[in-house]
């Protein structure tokens, strides 16, 4: 049952808005970070803005939030990182706003977004650097605001189903952002219904989560951030739900555009370890043959 709930609702939760006093308790950070926890996020967000691209591209940017290792789910929330003419990189992505109840889209700092990663000891960031033509539509489509506002559902859902417009997750939002920009679709109201054509055509096929228990379909009804009615009933009926997620996205990236690269980072507290490639970083963030590893105390 725990399990279950906790998929629910942890899925895109380490939301990039502050909270309103009488928001519900999970839309806050539970503990706040000590000046020493912010201290190494900053110097491990400062790594992180390295291993970014050159030039004024874009690039998909995912990181850890709450611990969902128990269904194999390290990233739970992907942005597009951009790059201003000053230089400075931020990350659009899509939130849900707890003091409105609606999700929305939010421009933030690189160190914002690595000070989202809920676990302050131990964090995972991953970045897929794009090719230059696909970089630059990504960063053209998610800074057209029209564009990116008909992407926007009006109404959110943890474990949005991919081909529905009925909700949407942070996730699916990058998702329809990326059918937008690589299938060069045109504004309009039916965009969200566009981009996922184009998603099942090219094909995009999010690999379904598994569901450790009914529980979730009962007590869906009663979470404020999870509706089933958009999956198609034999996947409800066999506990399997299709959502997007970070390595979703990174996987259709790879296979779509074969020259992207992959850098993955993590910190445990006490270094920084940097792996190249398409292949995991090591549980608990213990380096690899070849990987590069930075003293966090050392920066």
């Amino acid at each position: 049952m725990i399990k279950a709930a906790a998929l629910a609702v942890l899925l895109c939760m380490a939301g990039a808005a502050s909270a309103q006093s009488g928001s519900p308790a999970f839309c806050d950070r539970l503990t706040p970070l000590t000046a020493e926890q912010q201290d190494k996020l900053l110097r491990f967000a400062a790594i992180v803005r390295r291993e970014l691209p050159d030039g004024e591209g874009a690039a998909l940017v995912s990181r850890s939030g709450l611990d969902l290792s128990r269904f194999d789910i390290r990233y739970s929330h992907t942005g597009v990182a951009w790059r201003s003419a000053t230089g400075a990189w931020s990350a659009r992505q899509l939130y849900y706003a707890c003091d409105e109840g609606r999700p929305r889209i939010f421009d933030q700092g690189m160190a914002g977004f690595a000070m989202g990663i809920d676990n302050p000891s131990l964090g995972y960031v991953s970045i897929v650097r794009l090719p230059p033509e696909a970089a630059s539509a990504l960063r053209s489509a998610a800074l057209d605001t029209p564009r990116a506002l008909h992407l926007l559902a009006a109404r959110y859902s943890a474990t949005a189903y991919p081909f529905s417009t009925d909700y949407q997750n942070c996730n699916q939002w990058i998702a329809e952002l990326m059918a937008t920009a690589w299938g060069d679709l045109a504004d309009g109201d039916d965009l969200r219904a566009r981009a996922q054509n184009w998603l099942r055509q090219a094909p995009y096929a999010p690999t379904p989560v598994q569901v450790p228990s009914r529980w979730l379909m009962w007590a869906a009804p009663f979470l404020p951030f999870v509706h089933l009615g958009d999956h198609p009933r034999d996947e409800r009926a066999a506990l399997q739900l299709r959502i997007s997620l970070p390595s979703t996205l990174e996987e259709f990236a790879h296979q779509r555009l074969p020259g992207s690269e992959r850098v993955e980072l993590c910190h445990n507290g006490r270094q920084v370890v940097v792996h190249r490639g398409w292949t995991p970083v090591a549980a608990g963030c213990v380096a690899g043959e070849g990987d590069e590893i930075i003293p966090l105390d050392g920066i």
